[in-house]
């Protein structure tokens, strides 16, 4: 037992100092010398802007596990994180091609949205800093600049300023000093001439420092959080350092930003942004199986008093109350192209993509999500990051099939610190879908297995006949 306790730490620890080295040594560690492989990767990332592979690393930092600096320098950092994100769909060359570049721009941006993350000018020191404040939504004042905590206390990150006076040489030996009657353990330290991070842990936290020195005296931030929320904000760390300016020279500009939006046609046109969000109205997700009729949740039609399935007026036309599925008649006819039906219960583990439809500033937007099947009592389920409003959305397999429908609505009551967490959503697998749509006099093809695609790939392919639901109250 000492013997885990002890390698338990020792991971810890080098968890913390990955994270700070992460977040200021990037350079150095991208500094290796390529194999031919990583160097063909290279050359094409090189060929892209500056801006642009900044916005990949960036991108990749949210949804591709990538934990170096925002530098626009090519690197193994950037070539592991950029084959985890693809995740075995393709060869892993490092390379993203348009499609996997758009679903990264595409996950990243809900994963940002989700923590509410934006560039804030902060008054009170002077200094930039992205802020996820959805995570952090509690705002006041700290002892010498602005604090933000999460709703629960857990976290909080601090800025702070300090006039031209003391040291920052100083204030770092106060900040690495050992007590001995404290429980607190330095695990990272770094002091350069013009600024300095220390990192370390509690019993139950851990804490990142950074400071720098500059004509206007010494600014930084602090963020300290319970130990075991690492998994979430070890990313926002990473993502908070990078965005990180103690002395902005130049006006702030809007935050620059590649979303690939599903395109969704409606009615023949792409509308990639629906109408905007009204307090009398509910969402949800339908699945459009012919030019005339769509699948969706019952979940999200309780208490409707009108219904709308894209641009068009629909009305239940059948309720299946042991499958919680329902049916729609759609008012006029639209072409569409049906995915295919998977003939068989997906794996245990599988993963799976759920297209569904999220709110971007006030607008309904068509959003992309990883699942994983799982089982949930026995009966089929999704594991999914997905939010109230998603209930009816399908999940495909990497072949671009259906392999079922979301049938729980998702609760706000689960949100962690303002972000939907990853959890199990009961789902009307291929077999039920294919039953209910039988007793309709309707059926869907069953598509054999094919080759693996990219989850870009797997949205365009299927994102015509994912719709948005519209429940009028």
């Amino acid at each position: 037992m000492l013997r885990v306790r002890h390698l338990q730490a020792r991971v810890l620890r080098a968890g913390l100092v990955a994270l700070a080295v992460a977040v200021l040594g990037a350079p150095l560690a991208q500094a290796q010398a390529p194999n031919p492989q990583m160097a063909a990767a290279q050359a094409s990332f090189e060929a892209m802007t500056d801006e642009e592979r900044k916005a990949i690393q960036s991108d990749l930092i949210w949804a591709g596990g990538f934990s170096g600096a925002v530098s626009g320098s090519f690197g193994p950092l950037t070539f592991r994180a950029i084959n985890a994100f693809k995740g075995g769909r393709g060869p892993a060359d490092g390379v993203l091609p348009p499609a996997e570049r758009a679903a990264l721009a595409k996950a990243a941006q809900a994963a940002r949205d989700a923590a509410g993350f934006r560039l804030i000018a902060d008054e009170k020191t002077g200094v930039r800093i992205g802020v996820p404040t959805k995570f952090l939504p509690k705002a006041g004042a700290a002892s010498s600049g602005s604090r933000w905590q999460s709703a629960d206390d857990k976290v909080t990150l601090d800025t702070s300023a300090t006039p031209p006076g003391e040291t920052l040489e100083a204030i770092f030996e106060k900040a690495v000093a050992v007590n001995p009657n404290s429980p607190r353990k330095i695990t990272y330290k770094l002091l350069r001439p013009d600024f300095f991070v220390v990192t370390g842990e509690t019993p139950t936290g851990r804490f990142y420092r950074r400071l720098a020195a500059g004509p206007q005296g010494l600014r930084g931030f602090s963020i300290g959080y319970d130990k075991a929320l690492a998994p979430t904000v070890d990313k926002l760390v990473i993502a908070i350092a990078g965005s990180f300016d103690p002395f902005p020279t130049e006006p702030m500009q809007p935050p620059a930003r590649m979303v690939a939006t599903v395109r969704v046609p409606l009615d023949g046109q792409p509308a990639l942004i629906q109408p905007a969000v009204r307090a009398n109205e509910r969402y949800g997700v339908a699945l459009a199986v012919s030019e005339t009729v769509a699948l969706g949740a019952a979940a999200a039609l309780d208490g409707c008093r009108s219904l709308r399935v894209g641009t068009r007026p629909a009305k239940l036309r059948a309720k299946d109350e042991a499958s919680g599925l329902v049916l729609l008649d759609l008012e006029g006819k639209a072409a569409v192209s049906t995915p295919g039906l998977r003939a068989e219960a997906p794996g245990a583990a599988e993963a799976l993509v759920l297209v569904a439809f999220g709110d971007e500033a006030g607008k309904r937007v068509a959003v992309a999500l990883p699942g994983q099947s799982v089982q949930a009592g026995g009966k089929p389920a999704v594991r999914a990051p997905l939010q109230p409003g998603q209930a009816g959305a399908p999940a495909f397999d990497r072949q671009g099939r259906l392999a079922g429908i979301v049938t729980a609505n998702p609760s706000d009551k689960l949100l962690v610190a303002g972000v939907a967490p990853q959890r199990s959503h009961m789902l009307a697998d291929a077999v039920v879908i294919q039953a209910v749509l039988g007793r309709a006099g309707l059926t869907m093809p069953a598509t054999s297995a094919a080759a693996e695609l990219s989850t870009g790939a797997v949205v365009e392919r299927v994102s015509g006949a994912v719709l948005p639901l519209v429940c009028g109250l």
